[in-house]
């Protein structure tokens, strides 16, 4: 047994936490689902469950009621399998074939170097552990796990709700033990296409490295106005730029990368630029001179901020100087963060978009946008004002992956018994909110309206970042409490 193996065994609670860990043992990540799909499959046979498992990988379990339960409608426990899978700057990870490295700091699980997947594990570990228990009380359950959530919510999308026969649903895919979403925003994903010319320039060409920045989810967290690699590297570029025709001096631009998932704020961002020999020292002062104005600037946001440059000598394909111009304004121009915030619930946003990924090939630069509201309509305007600005610089967008809006419903008896139970348990109120960020809820009631939801969770910190932290204690507290709230749907 490992170390955190056996620190975890002293702080479990009927298996959660080592169903998590085994389930960190599986690769998981978005777009290869084949591999946690089989294992559930497995972990119902040997429960000796009824399962099904469609064609996009979904798996549906189904738990028997326990007597007095029976008239009971079946009530649907929800999350998904799949994860965000990010590296820590340095760390190279196969997650498609090797497991997570799991290790505990006080109250705290993470994974070393990249995403711990608590963001949806805990859910597939809630799933299994109220599947293998006999000794608590509950309705008839159907163990609802999807794929594809974090790329598109493809799996939910595909659910053929004639596998479900439950009319409430507890979908554990929240991070704030204490409180009950009820609401959350709709979205879709946008990419953008910008052509490039190249020509051939010999020179210097330097790599400015901006890396260290908090990233964060670009619904959970997109709030608290976290600094995008992407853009400020973008702005370092534009801000150079000017100050060296002020000089009659310049650059070529040859390569800009930056962010690793369109739902995860960029942590860093590589841009490679291309200059005379006899200008390298002047350059390299000016990005010095605005490197030391954003650490001014930004020093209480990003703390962790730092560029680093190397140089090579030789023949290289710059970007053409008016694609350049047409690239550089497009990132000036381009919305980004919080665009809207909610009139009818106070610090809730309503609007909001990401651009997760700036990718360069030698033909094209190629952004992918996530674009989030609670509002159809401001989304679609989003999206519009994303592909105006696309096509007026002569290049195209694409949109789709959209997801509806999870409305909230007035009349909610899970709603009211769950308020009921959390005061029993806690001994408090809990908080009812809604959400920026998307839930497959949305999707659900899509598909059957007179579906009733709330979603939870433990608490969970900096998710799609290496950074990610799951708490312990707490999800062993929102499972005995999700046991509470079953035990009190009995038939009477």
């Amino acid at each position: 047994m490992s170390d955190v193996a056996a620190i975890l065994e002293t702080m479990d609670y009927k298996n959660v936490l080592k169903y998590f860990t085994e389930i960190s043992k599986v690769p998981r990540g978005s777009g290869f689902n084949q591999k946690i799909s089989d294992y559930l499959v497995e972990f119902a046979k040997e429960q000796g469950l009824e399962y099904v498992q469609d064609e996009l990988l979904n798996v549906v379990i189904y738990k028997p009621a326990t007597p007095g339960y029976e008239k009971h409608t079946p009530v649907i426990v929800q999350g998904h399998m799949d994860m965000v899978c990010v590296t820590a700057e340095g760390v190279s990870h196969d997650f498609e074939n090797e497991a997570l490295e799991l290790f505990t700091e006080g109250d705290w699980l993470g994974a070393k170097g990249t995403t711990l997947g608590g963001d949806d594990g805990i859910a597939v570990a809630f799933g299994m552990a109220l599947l293998a228990d006999k000794t608590i009380s509950h309705p008839a359950l159907e163990i609802v796990i999807t794929t594809d959530e974090e790329t598109g919510m493809y799996g939910a999308k595909a659910l053929n709700p004639e596998l479900l026969k439950g009319r409430q649903m507890i979908n554990v895919d929240s991070e704030d033990e204490g409180m009950v979403l009820v609401s959350c925003a709709g979205g879709l994903r946008t990419t953008g296409t910008l052509p490039l010319r190249r020509i051939n320039e010999e020179g210097v060409e330097l790599t400015l490295h901006l890396h260290g920045l908090l990233g964060g989810h670009s619904g959970a967290e997109i709030h608290k106005y976290r600094i995008s690699a992407v853009y400020q590297l973008a702005r370092l570029l534009f801000d150079v730029k000017r100050k060296l025709e002020a000089e009659n001096s310049g650059y070529l631009l040859t390569s800009f990368t930056g962010g690793e998932k369109d739902n995860a704020i960029p942590t860093a961002a590589v841009a490679k630029i291309l200059v005379a020999p006899e200008e390298k020292e002047t350059l390299r002062n000016v990005i010095g001179e605005c490197m030391e104005l954003y650490q001014k600037e930004l020093s209480s946001r990003e703390p962790g901020m730092k560029l680093t440059i190397s140089e090579e000598e030789g023949n290289f394909a710059a970007i053409h100087p008016m694609d350049f111009e047409k690239l550089l304004f497009l990132l000036m121009q381009a919305p980004n963060g919080v665009q809207m915030m909610s009139k009818e619930i106070e610090g809730l946003v309503e609007s909001s978009l990401n651009l997760g990924i700036f990718e360069m090939s030698e033909e094209a630069a190629t952004i992918h946008f996530s674009v989030r509201s609670s509002v159809s309509s401001y989304k679609y305007f989003v999206r519009d004002r994303l592909t105006y600005l696309f096509e007026f610089l002569g290049g195209e967008c694409e949109s789709g992956s959209e997801y509806p809006a999870w409305e909230y419903k007035k009349d909610s008896a899970l709603r009211e018994k769950f308020i009921e139970v959390f005061k029993e348990f806690y001994g408090k109120e809990p908080k009812v909110e809604a959400i920026h960020a998307g839930l497959e809820c949305g999707l659900i009631c899509e598909k059957i309206p007179e579906m009733d939801i709330v979603s939870i969770g433990p608490d969970m910190r900096d998710i799609h970042t290496p950074q990610e932290r799951l708490s312990i204690s707490s999800s062993v507290r929102v499972y005995r409490f999700v046991e509470a709230l079953l035990a009190a749907m009995s038939d009477e």
